[in-house]
């Protein structure tokens, strides 16, 4: 429905003003929608924008087309707010199973997520790699499109080269339980420390990447094995944090089948490229100084090679394009973007993050100095537990430990989620946790109140009639749900979803408070149920699309 009257009012303002673009937008606390057209046209016809607002609002309101929407002007702005009979029409719709999501589409998306090297478990700075780009992908879906999650194996770099010789010279057995990633880290820490005492060694590992370059079998089955190993411990960490790839690429895959000698060649063929003792491309034209080596003196290939192998077959599948990588990658990302664009290729869209971190600081997996993902989860989970069972005493303790390891994952994933990617943020599990203000556990806890509320009421005969401010703030905040997905695609911001979500909850606890549900009576009774039933769908679909589950009791 908002999407509709949306597209309806573009289209009046559109021949009122004789204006293509007439910026049309959210209106916030102040209105539904609104336009800022008359400072654009206040250029033009030389007159005040607040009396060109002024007039446009007397002959909108004029014709009927606009139905009950109110339109009016607010010095220079043009808000509209909608009427009773699109307010019960939202929340007609705000009931329905899947509410929010879009027709199918045709345009395949393909969005790349994580990618963390493989030589060790996922750390504290990955996973908001992970939770942006998984929200992302339920965003998309959500949207209609049909998208491909991907995971970008790095098997042929350095750091797997070190593990891979860790493993041949280094007497390290696995624990008992130790998981998988985990004992991988183990090795390749233990290998860098032999390194770091002999650096001789360096030699043998820049002999393993030549080896696995040229195809040598038991070096690549060495590499594959090495990474296979650890990469069972990520996929594990990625189920417990709700988020799930379709495919997982592995690099040297581009290397077997001929692409990296292919793009090389094109490359050598572009006015821009240099060759002396290694292959590079002067970016200059873009801004870039530093060179885009492609190829080493040892004439063996970089990542940088092989990621651009991977974007041409990419492209050439899919319509659209997006990666998420943290801000030490925007260098590299550029560089990527602006070769592409010479080779005549789709370049994709990057998502760039500022870093998470914990209040202890930085973390380095060469030098084992790092949180991983799993020691977070434990112990938000841990911390959690306790958290359900001061609230819960009464339930089973099974019960609360499933209720618990929701919650943690609520508080880790909406923590991360809620700040835009371009701003840096430090985890604080306290805030995380906190039921009473604006975290994922307290937008679970307005979803278990409002299904509470329902089971208490029992049946009731759906009625729309709203009065209220708070019904119809409530009412007006369900309508704008199909929106924020569509604007969520369209930017890439997945935050914008949880601040909606964590609005939506922010309404619903202030309508409970001043407006009674159970103990009114009649239409109004009927109304506020309803009313309820669609917050609690309305909130179900937000935290599932933010990969958070839409706990029934807590």
């Amino acid at each position: 429905m908002y999407q509709e009257k949306y597209h309806h009012i573009e289209r009046m303002l559109r021949a009122c003003t004789g204006e293509e673009d007439v910026l049309l937008t959210a209106g916030g606390d102040h209105a539904d929608l609104a336009s800022t057209v008359a400072f654009k046209l206040a250029k033009k016809e030389k007159r005040p924008p607040q009396e060109i607002a002024a007039d446009i609002a007397k002959k909108l309101g004029r014709n009927p087309e606009l139905g009950d929407i109110q339109v009016e002007a607010a010095g220079p702005y043009l808000n509209f707010r909608f009427g009773p009979t699109l307010l019960a029409e939202a929340v007609r719709e705000a009931v329905e199973p899947g509410y929010g999501s879009r027709p199918r589409r045709s345009s395949r998306v393909v969005l790349e997520h994580t990618s963390a090297n493989p030589n060790g478990p996922l750390h504290v700075g990955h996973i908001r790699n992970t939770v942006i780009g998984d929200s992302l992908v339920r965003a998309f879906r959500k949207a209609g499109y049909p998208l491909e999650a991907q995971y970008y194996l790095n098997d042929m770099g350095r750091q797997i080269a070190i593990v891979s010789w860790g493993f041949d010279h280094l007497d390290i057995h696995r624990g008992e339980g130790e998981k998988e990633d985990h004992y991988v880290a183990r090795v390749y820490i233990a290998a860098n420390r032999e390194i770091e005492k002999n650096p001789e060694i360096t030699h043998e590992i820049d002999l393993l990447m030549q080896k696995v370059e040229r195809g040598d079998p038991v070096t690549v089955k060495k590499f594959r094995s090495a990474v296979s190993l650890c990469l069972e411990g990520i996929r594990a960490t990625l189920a417990a944090l709700n988020a799930y790839h379709d495919r997982f690429v592995w690099e040297s895959d581009f290397v077997r089948i001929g692409d990296v000698d292919r793009v090389i060649e094109r490359v050598r063929r572009l006015p821009q490229a240099v060759e002396d003792e290694t292959l590079w491309v002067d970016l200059s034209e873009f801004g870039f100084e530093k060179r885009y080596i492609l190829r080493r003196s040892d004439g063996t290939s970089v990542y940088s090679t092989r990621d651009l192998a991977y974007h041409i077959w990419k492209g050439r599948n899919y319509d659209r394009l997006i990666d998420v990588l943290g801000a030490d990658h925007k260098l590299i990302g550029a560089q990527l973007q602006a070769t592409l664009k010479l080779l005549g290729e789709k370049p994709p869209e990057i998502v760039f993050f500022e870093f998470v971190s914990l209040p202890e600081g930085s973390m380095s997996t060469r030098a084992g100095k790092f949180v991983s993902a799993d020691e977070l989860i434990e112990e938000v989970a841990a911390k959690a537990f306790e958290e359900v069972t001061a609230r819960r005493p009464e339930l089973p303790e099974g019960e609360r430990c499933s209720i618990a390891k929701s919650v943690a994952i609520a508080a880790v994933r909406y923590d991360i989620v809620k700040v835009s990617p371009e701003k840096s943020t430090v985890f604080n599990w306290k805030e995380a946790l906190d039921f009473e203000r604006q975290s994922g556990p307290y937008i679970q806890y307005a979803h278990a109140r409002a299904c509470s509320i329902l089971e208490k009421a029992g049946g009731f005969e759906p009625a729309y009639h709203y009065e209220t401010d708070h019904e119809i703030a409530l009412a007006r905040h369900l309508a704008r749900f199909p929106a924020v997905i569509e604007q969520v695609v369209a930017e890439l911001r997945p935050h914008l979803l949880a601040a909606y979500a964590r609005d939506l909850a922010d309404l619903f606890n202030a309508f409970y408070h001043y407006d009674p549900v159970l103990k009114s009576e009649g239409e109004t009774r009927n109304s506020r149920l309803t009313l309820v039933d669609a917050v609690r769908n309305t909130l179900k679909e937000s935290l599932e699309t933010l990969g958070i589950d839409a706990l029934r009791s807590m």
